[in-house]
C-alpha cells in the first residue's frame, strides 16, 4: 500500500507479504540427548555447556523476510546432553517459521528444557540489526532443588 507524504512515497511493509509457516513447523521431535555420566558424582560437580550459533535464521511475522541472529545455549546438565547434530536440525526448523523473537526465546527454552531437563539453561538470542535497532532477547529456567519443578526467570 502506498502512501503520499509531502515530498516522497512510503511504503508499508503490507503492499508485500512473503508467505511463511506456522509455529507448527518447528521440529522439537528430532532433539536428541545422551547420557551425562558425571552428573552424580561424590563431588557433584557442576559443567556449564555452552553452545553458539551465528548462522540462525528465522521469518518476521510482520513482512515474510529472513531475520538472523546468533543464538546462545548455556545450560547446567542433569543427567542429559544435548546431542549437538539433532539440535542444528532443530535451529534449521525455524527458517521457515514466522515467529516473533520475544516468542521465539521462550519456545526454544521450553522445547530444550523438556529434551534434556538439565539444572540450569538460558537462552539468548541477539538479533542483528534491521533499520538500525539490533534486540537481545534472553530467558532462562532453573531446576527446583527441594522438588524437581521448573522455574522460569
Amino acid at each position: 500500500m502506498k502512501k503520499k507524504g509531502d515530498q516522497h512515497t512510503v511504503f508499508a511493509a503490507e503492499d508485500k507479504v512473503l508467505p511463511f509457516d506456522g509455529p507448527d513447523k518447528i521440529d522439537r521431535q528430532c532433539l536428541q540427548c545422551f547420557p551425562y555420566e558425571y552428573s552424580h558424582t561424590p563431588s557433584g560437580r557442576e559443567m556449564e555447556i555452552v553452545t553458539e550459533t551465528s548462522e540462525f535464521t528465522s521469518v518476521c511475522p510482520f513482512s515474510g523476510l529472513p531475520d538472523f541472529a546468533k543464538v546462545t545455549i548455556t545450560y547446567v546438565p542433569m543427567d542429559r546432553c544435548l546431542e549437538l547434530r539433532s539440535l542444528k536440525y532443530y535451529l534449521l526448523s525455524y527458517r521457515t517459521v514466522g515467529i516473533w523473537y520475544e516468542h521465539l526465546v521462550n519456545r526454544m527454552l521450553e522445547d530444550l528444557v523438556d529434551a534434556c531437563k538439565p539444572r540450569r539453561m538460558t537462552v539468548e538470542i541477539a538479533c542483528n540489526p534491521r533499520g538500525g535497532l539490533g534486540s537481545v532477547v534472553r530467558a532462562g529456567y532453573a531446576a527446583s532443588a527441594a522438588h524437581g519443578r521448573r522455574k522460569k526467570h
